[in-house]
């Protein structure tokens, strides 16, 4: 099942800027990471009030909505005049991983972790899949980092590693923007990692059994490939890191854990005449991931 938040276009009179939870029906059949059709769950605001539900709760919104889009077809959606927002706009918890996929840590020339390099984001950080993103007048190092991000959904606190997948809702694509000159001001990542309205997560939540750990991350800038990778490819799997977080701190319904980005970041890359790309205005990223989605991004 795919999930989305939806925000009403400006447009609309009636409630414009009002968000509510969908869950996607079809999607493009030549081009499967972007939706067509979504129906509505009433009375839901986002896909992290869906999650705050009891599972008797959310099988009921889903087929109650589903059985209503059969009798009156005119309660399917259609995306394209739709607006992706924030797909869980107030997580109590956004859990960020530095230093997973092997092929970054190699191109970093840092040594393998021996347990998860955490750091931290705040709710105010997040914004949609296509939303625009602020090129910062006091960092001009924008980076891209393209990722996956774990949505739970069963609360809990020191979590078995075995027992992990029973509190993972889904899974979503996201993009850790990073503004390089703050984060290197200090040993400490944090302040280039929380600006305002820089990380998209979406566009939609897939549950754990429509996604293969087969599937792959790829960021493109301007339609150039800049990362590419299995989300497998790993030092610490996502119910490795659903237990080591859950160590610390209990684990809410919608909190989410990005997991770390593969090698092709523009840090590590330089030009022939030796820059680095950073990201600059009208620039567009796109980040996708098999089955999950595909973000686009335009600096500005």
């Amino acid at each position: 099942m795919k999930l989305a938040t939806f925000r009403q276009p400006d447009s609309d009179a009636a409630y414009p800027g009002a968000t509510f939870a969908a869950v996607i029906t079809s999607v493009h059949p030549e081009d499967p990471e972007v939706a067509v059709r979504a129906v509505a769950l009433p009375d839901c605001r986002d896909v992290g009030e869906y999650l705050t539900a009891t599972p008797e709760e959310q099988r009921e919104m889903v087929e109650g909505a589903l059985r209503a889009a059969q009798a009156d077809r005119s309660l399917l959606l259609d995306t394209s005049g739709l607006v992706y927002d924030t797909l869980v706009p107030f997580p109590t918890k956004v859990f960020c991983v530095g230093l997973n996929y092997t092929n970054h840590i190699d191109e970093t020339g840092l040594d393998r972790p021996e347990h998860p390099t955490l750091f931290a984001k705040f709710p105010q950080s997040l914004t949609g899949a296509l939303d625009p993103i602020e090129v910062p007048e006091e960092d001009h190092r924008v980076d891209y980092e393209g990722e996956l991000c774990i949505v739970v959904g069963e609360p809990g606190r020191r979590i078995a590693v075995e027992d992990a997948p029973e509190h993972i809702a889904g899974y979503a694509v996201a993009n850790d923007i990073s503004m390089r000159g703050f984060q290197g001001r200090t040993s400490e990542w944090l302040q280039g990692k929380v600006w305002e309205a820089s990380t998209p997560v979406g566009p939609w939540l897939v549950t754990p059994d429509e996604f293969s750990a087969d599937a792959r991350v790829l960021t493109h800038v301007n339609g150039e490939l800049r990362q590419e990778d299995r989300v497998a490819d790993v030092v610490f799997s996502p119910a490795e890191l659903v237990s080591y977080a859950s160590q610390l701190i209990t684990l809410n319904p919608g909190d989410l854990i990005l997991t770390g980005t593969p090698a092709g970041v523009a840090l590590a890359r330089r030009d022939a005449e030796g820059r680095r790309p950073w990201l600059r205005p009208d620039d567009v990223v796109e980040v996708e991931i098999t089955g999950l989605g595909r973000q686009r991004n335009e600096l500005v």
